[in-house]
C-alpha cells in the first residue's frame, strides 16, 4: 500500500520519539532473534543500551539488524469484516549499530536519555560511577536506511455497503499518563514532570 508509505527524516524521527520501545531483529549463529528494548533518537541515529556482557550486543556489532516500532493511534470499525484496520504509525530502520565507546560521550547520550524521558531530573540523580558506566554498553544505528508508514484515515467500505445498519467509524487510541505510585521510603514525595506533562503527585 505506497499510500502509507513515507521516506522524510521528520516522520520517521516523529514516529521514533513517540515511541518508548522498539523490536531489534538479528542473528546470533544462524537463529534469529527479535527482542524489544527501550529506545531513544538524537540527531540522525537510534540509541539502545544494555548490559555489556549482552550477546544481543555483540551480535549487533558484527551483523546486520532490523529495527521496528509501531504505534497504534484508533480502530478503524468497517461495516465489513474485511475493511476493519487500524490507525498506526510505523517505521523499519535496517543497517549495522556501532559501539559507543568513549565515556565522557556515552554519559552524555545516556544523560539525554533521561531528561528525554523527565526533563532536568539527571542532575537531581545520585552520580552514575565508573563501574556502572564500565558495565553498560551503548549502541547507536543511523537512521538513513528507514521507512515510515502511516494509516490515519476513517473507513473505506465499499459503495455497495454504505447502507448496512451497522455503526461504522474510528475509535481514538492513546497512551495516558496515570497516577505515580511513590515508594514508601522515598524522601521526595512529588513525582516529576514527564515529556508528556506533569505526572501528578
Amino acid at each position: 500500500m505506497p499510500e502509507r508509505a513515507q521516506y522524510d527524516a521528520d516522520a520517521i524521527n516523529s514516529i521514533v520519539d513517540s515511541a518508548f520501545i522498539c523490536s531489534v531483529a538479528f542473528q546470533i549463529d544462524g537463529v534469529l532473534h527479535a527482542i524489544p528494548t527501550i529506545h531513544w533518537r538524537e540527531g540522525n541515529h537510534l540509541y539502545i543500551h544494555g548490559a555489556k556482557a549482552s550477546r544481543m550486543f555483540k551480535a549487533l556489532t558484527e551483523g546486520e539488524a532490523c529495527i521496528t516500532i509501531a504505534l497504534a493511534d484508533g480502530l478503524v470499525l468497517a461495516r465489513s469484516a474485511m475493511h476493519h484496520s487500524v490507525n498506526y504509525r510505523s517505521v523499519v530502520i535496517y543497517g549495522r549499530f556501532e559501539l559507543v565507546t568513549d565515556p565522557v560521550e556515552k554519559q552524555h547520550r545516556l544523560q539525554a536519555f533521561i531528561d528525554g524521558l523527565y526533563p532536568g531530573r539527571w542532575s537531581t540523580l545520585r552520580p552514575v560511577n565508573e563501574k556502572e558506566l564500565n558495565a553498560t554498553s551503548l549502541l547507536r544505528i543511523p537512521l538513513t536506511e528507514a521507512s515510515a508508514k502511516v494509516r490515519n484515515w476513517g473507513v473505506k467500505d465499499d459503495e455497495d455497503d454504505l447502507g448496512w445498519p451497522v455503526w461504522a467509524g474510528v475509535i481514538p487510541l492513546s497512551t495516558v499518563i496515570g497516577t505515580p505510585q511513590t515508594e514508601k521510603d522515598s524522601v521526595v514525595h512529588t513525582a516529576p514532570q514527564t515529556r508528556f506533562g506533569p505526572a501528578g503527585s
